[in-house]
Parts: structure tokens; C-alpha cells; sequence
């Protein structure tokens, strides 16, 4: 075994070529331009400061630190291909610390797992054998007393410090993180991240700075009639507000073979008010963020989901505004309450009661728990003793079927797709919706045919996208595309509908204004008459304003936006940013302005500083 032992001796390096090998593979991933030179640059120096500072410190184990680390940056380097897959981000420390979450949503995270990702811990399971065998004790005794000369680690581990330095202190200032990691390395940004959240310096703008007007004012609403239109018009009708699980609007009126994919969605878009260019505005809570925005027309975390970091606080809602005008409130969703920290949000959103896995148990399992076809059939019974009673009812219902990564059984499948969709994620996608579809249909039938339907407002609205760009292969976007007659781009991808229906008021018609998640509020409120003027929102009335605004977070840069015919996406800053039109998916020169990008982080920072000094909720 000389050429063995050889090898292993010269451990410092056999390990940084071993791991630069998978920052390699996650550069090629993760970053448009994929590695470079700078890949050289930026991760070797990491991997020689830890690994210095193993030599410096370490006395008879070294190899068993170096096996350590090379574990642990492996499973770093995993994490972020796997996080990047879905998120279409760099994962930090911050969903690192959900990472008790991924057992709940095995299948939808495995979906995302391309086989040759787990090569990169083939050599781990190599060393580990060759290394731990008894007949081999001799090797790694040699190997682990290899003497060092400290000068020389003390002079490498000084030029790699400073070139780590030197990579993370020009690039802090980015406001696009992956931009920022591509210019730091991914390892330099992961550090960077930590070290830059706990040296924040805390400040908020206080709360007497954080008036309605000024959130008007940056978002250029418009001063409304003494009385806006549609003022209260459905004063004491019922609230129903149904959530439906990664629908995108480019499935509203989508035909494959002849075959309508969504006929109920379709007729019903015939027959309200469609916004077509309403866009989903969550975080990494995804579902459970979306229904925090929606009741809270309040921006989510930066980082966190909305459910692990606000919950806390006593937050105002639409909940609690309804309640306050004599409405009964209830939510409802087949999934453990507990998942997401429901739990908490629930309570901080003021739900009189709620509706989980425990009343709808795991009948006709899809998913995370029963079918749509059980969640409507059984919600159904619960909203009408709801409008027995003497109050009016606001009611959310979450559906959840036509979750990622969409494997519904066959016995569910009511159409039939071409071959090409065979085995793949738009394929599972469109059979998934196709079903979500059919029980929704059923629901409104019957609505009508208990005398809900004319008794109520509902809204439909998609919770996010369905189809990540980042998840799919060429193969897949090639499919996406011919349906859509163009390349899939951003302004897809988060385009969700709201269809809205409110007897009296709607009838069929497109209404082709921006809106997003946050603006629901504001519009359910106007229509039942609930005044908003002495509570803090973010979103504004579709049916009395016109121009929007937008901020983007999470999936997107800090700064990203979205107006009235632009998605903009900083890069370093404004002036390297990309504008994609809402109109097209065309990238055109100019588009949103650098005021309108300042003030969209002014308005972020208006919410999160606005939720920090809420007083927290009682127990």
C-alpha cells in the first residue's frame, strides 16, 4: 500500500482538490456563468483556513477532522443544490434551521434530488472504509502523526484569511444573493451571512414614522372618493376565501390535445372579475406565508418564513377586523396544524377556530393529508351551520392536492396527456391541477346548491408558483413553453390568478391591473364596508386603485419589483438590475426606476420594522 499511504499523506491537498471538485459541481449549478477561475479563487482559501487550522491545532486525529469537515462542507454543498432546485436562491443559515421540516416534505424534496448529486459523497464512504479498517490502523496511525511546520500553516493560513477577506468585504453591499455568493464563494457567503446578521446594528423606524399616508405615499396610491366604489356594497354577506395549492394563471383557459385543463377555473373566469396579472408574494413559508399576507397585507421576512417569525407578535388581521364587524372566522386546512407553526399563526391572526387533520383525518390520501374531494365535501357542512348562526362568516380554505411534486394517483387522472408528458413534473403538474380542478367544480356546485353562493363573496387565488424554473430540465421547459407559446420566464412563473365573485358587483371581465397577495385585504375590506383607517397595511383596494407596486422577497433579490408592466431584479444594485416585461417575458432597456427600487426597500423596511415593535400576542 505505498502509493496509498503516499497519498494519504499528503492529506492537505488530496482534500482541498476533493472539495474544490463539488464546489465545482455546485458552481455549475447554481450560477448562470457556471465555475471559473474564480472558483479557484474563492472557495480554495475557505477550505485552507479550516484546514490549517486543523494542522495548527489538531494533535493525533487530524485525518478524523478532515474526514469531519469534509463531511460537513459536502453536506453544505448538497444543501444548496438542493435549496436552489425549488427556491431558485443561495440557502443560508437561516433554512438551514428548518431543516427538520424536510422529513415532513420528503417526497417533494427527493422530486428535486438529480441522482449524480450524491456522488459528491462517494468519497467520503471510500475513505471512511479504507481509513476505519482494522488492517489499516497502521495507515492512519502514520498518516494522523505526520508532523507539520507550523511556520509555513501560519503564513498559508494568514494569505488564505486575507484573500477570504478580500472576497467578502468588496462584494457586502450586494443587494442580489446570488450575485453576492458568485462574487464571495459560496462558502465565503454562507460565514458572511452569519457574521452580518448578528452585527445588524438594530435599527427600526419608529413607529410613529410608520403612518399610513407615508406607506401611500411611497407606493403611489392615489387619494380615494370620500366614499371608493363598491363601498360596502356587500355589507354582511359571508367571506369565503379559498387558497388554491401552486395554481398559476397561465393554466386558466390552457388546452392540451383539445382537452381544457381547468373547465371549472375557465367558466368561472368567464364569468367574474379575472385579475391576470396578480402575482404571488411569498416567502420561504411558501403556503402557509401566502395565507400571512393575505390576512395581514404585510411583506414577509427577508429570510425566514413569516409562521417561525412573526407569530409572536399580536398582528392586526383580517380576522380581526371581520370579527370586529360581527363576523365569525374560521380556517380550514387538512394538514396537522402544527406544520409551519400553524399553530401560533393561527393564534396571532385571531381564527376563532380552526379546521385540521384532526376533523378531517386521512381519507383518500393525497399529499399531506385527505383529498380536495374530502376537504370541500366535508367544509361544505361546516359552512352552513356557520351561516345558520345569527353573524355573518369569513372563512379560508386551503387546498392542498395539487402539492409538489404533484403525485397524484392514477386513479385520480381525469384526462389523458400526450406522451411526451410522460414521467415528467408538467405532466404530474397538469394532471394534479386537472384534478384539483374537477373538486373544486364540485365545491361551487355546491355552494349554489346549499344557498351559499349568492350569499357570499368568494375569492380564488393561486398561493404560489407550481412550476419552478430551477427545477426543471430542458426537456421540461421545452413542454412549459410550447403551451404557453413563449419561453418561461420569472413574470410566469409568479403570476397566480384572483378571480373574484361578489353578487351584484362582478361580472365577466378581465381586470388587467397589477395586484398581489397583499391587496386582498384591502379590497375584501372595502366591499363589506370595514374601514382600514386605523390599521397599518401594505396592500391596496383592487376595484379603486390603479397603478401598483409591488416588493419582492425571498425568491427574489431585496429590491426586487414588480409594476404596473415590469419585474425588476437588482443585481449588485439598480444599475445593473434586469427588467423582464409583465407583457412579454422580453428583457427591455429600461422599466422600473431607481426611485420606484428605493422605494420598495423603504416600503420592506417600513413592514419589518412596523412587525418588530408590535406588542407580542397573549397566550
Amino acid at each position: 500500500m505505498p502509493f496509498l499511504m503516499r497519498l494519504l499523506n499528503r492529506r492537505f491537498f488530496y482534500f482541498t482538490l476533493i472539495l474544490l471538485v463539488k464546489g465545482i459541481l455546485a458552481w455549475s449549478v447554481v450560477f448562470d456563468e457556471g465555475p471559473s477561475w474564480m472558483t479557484l479563487v474563492t472557495e480554495i482559501p475557505f477550505f485552507w483556513v479550516v484546514f490549517c487550522l486543523i494542522e495548527w491545532l489538531a494533535g493525533k486525529r487530524k485525518m478524523l477532522y478532515y474526514m469531519l469537515v469534509n463531511f460537513l462542507l459536502t453536506l453544505l454543498y448538497f444543501t444548496v443544490l438542493m435549496y436552489y432546485k425549488y427556491y431558485g436562491i443561495i440557502v443560508t443559515y437561516h433554512a438551514l434551521a428548518q431543516a427538520g421540516k424536510v422529513a415532513q416534505v420528503g417526497e417533494s424534496t427527493y422530486s428535486l434530488l438529480d441522482p449524480y448529486y450524491l456522488f459528491i459523497f462517494l468519497d467520503i464512504v471510500v475513505l471512511a472504509f479504507i481509513i476505519w479498517r482494522p488492517k489499516h490502523n497502521r495507515i492512519q496511525q502514520r498518516v494522523s502523526m505526520r508532523p507539520v511546520k507550523k511556520k509555513g500553516i501560519l503564513v498559508l493560513f494568514s494569505i488564505s484569511a486575507l484573500l477570504c477577506l478580500l472576497n467578502i468585504w468588496p462584494n457586502r453591499a450586494s443587494m442580489n444573493g446570488n450575485k453576492q455568493a458568485e462574487e464571495m464563494g459560496l462558502l465565503n457567503y454562507e460565514l458572511y451571512t452569519i457574521f452580518a446578521d448578528s452585527h445588524k446594528d438594530g435599527e427600526v423606524v419608529p413607529m410613529a414614522d410608520i403612518t399610513q399616508d407615508a406607506i401611500d405615499e411611497l407606493k403611489g396610491v392615489t387619494q380615494p372618493l370620500p366614499v371608493p366604489q363598491y363601498h360596502g356594497v356587500s355589507q354582511g354577506k359571508n367571506v369565503i376565501i379559498i387558497q388554491m395549492e401552486s395554481f398559476q394563471d397561465f393554466l386558466i383557459g390552457l388546452k392540451i390535445d383539445g382537452q381544457e385543463v381547468t373547465p371549472n377555473i375557465n367558466k368561472l373566469a368567464n364569468e367574474t372579475f379575472h385579475f391576470n396579472h396578480f402575482y404571488t408574494m411569498v416567502g420561504q413559508g411558501t403556503t402557509s406565508d401566502a395565507e400571512y399576507v393575505v390576512n395581514t397585507s404585510l411583506y414577509v421576512p427577508e429570510h425566514e418564513a413569516a409562521t417561525e417569525n412573526n407569530v409572536d407578535k399580536a398582528l392586526p388581521s383580517l380576522p380581526k377586523l371581520l370579527r370586529a364587524h360581527g363576523y365569525t372566522t374560521a380556517t380550514f386546512h387538512t394538514n396537522d396544524v402544527s406544520f409551519w407553526n400553524r399553530t401560533e399563526l393561527y393564534k396571532s391572526l385571531g381564527w376563532d377556530r380552526y379546521y385540521d387533520k384532526t376533523f378531517y383525518g386521512d381519507e383518500d390520501h393525497i399529499a399531506f393529508g385527505s383529498s380536495d374531494e374530502v376537504l370541500y365535501d366535508k367544509t361544505i357542512d361546516e359552512l352552513v351551520k356557520l351561516d345558520e348562526g345569527e353573524q355573518p362568516f369569513y372563512a379560508q380554505i386551503i387546498s392542498m392536492s395539487a402539492h409538489h411534486p404533484y403525485n397524484l394517483p392514477e386513479s385520480k387522472y381525469r384526462m389523458t396527456l400526450p406522451e411526451q408528458f410522460d414521467n415528467t413534473i408538467v405532466g404530474n403538474y397538469i394532471h394534479a391541477q386537472n384534478y384539483a380542478d374537477y373538486a373544486l367544480g364540485r365545491f361551487i356546485e355546491d355552494l349554489k346548491a346549499r344557498g351559499l353562493w349568492e350569499d357570499s363573496i368568494i375569492l380564488f387565488y393561486g398561493d404560489h408558483q407550481g412550476l419552478s424554473l430551477f427545477s426543471l430540465d430542458r426537456d421540461e421547459k421545452s413542454l412549459v413553453a410550447g403551451m404557453l407559446g413563449h419561453e418561461y420566464g420569472y413574470p410566469d412563473m409568479f403570476r397566480v390568478p384572483l378571480l373574484l365573485h361578489a353578487p351584484g358587483v362582478t361580472y365577466p371581465a378581465a381586470k388587467e391591473q397589477t395586484g398581489g397577495q397583499i391587496d386582498i385585504m384591502p379590497t375584501v375590506a372595502n366591499l363589506v364596508g370595514a374601514s382600514l383607517s386605523g390599521q397599518i397595511h401594505f396592500g391596496q383596494d383592487l376595484l379603486n386603485q390603479g397603478s401598483n407596486m409591488l416588493p419582492m422577497r425571498h425568491f427574489l433579490p431585496s429590491g426586487s419589483v414588480i409594476t404596473e408592466d415590469d419585474m425588476f431584479l437588482p443585481g449588485i444594485g439598480f444599475e445593473d438590475g434586469t427588467n423582464y416585461s409583465l407583457r412579454d417575458g422580453s428583457e427591455p432597456e429600461h422599466g422600473a426606476t431607481e426611485d420606484q427600487y428605493n422605494r420598495t426597500l423603504k416600503l420592506l423596511d417600513l413592514s419589518d420594522s412596523y412587525v418588530q415593535q408590535l406588542p407580542d400576542k397573549e397566550e
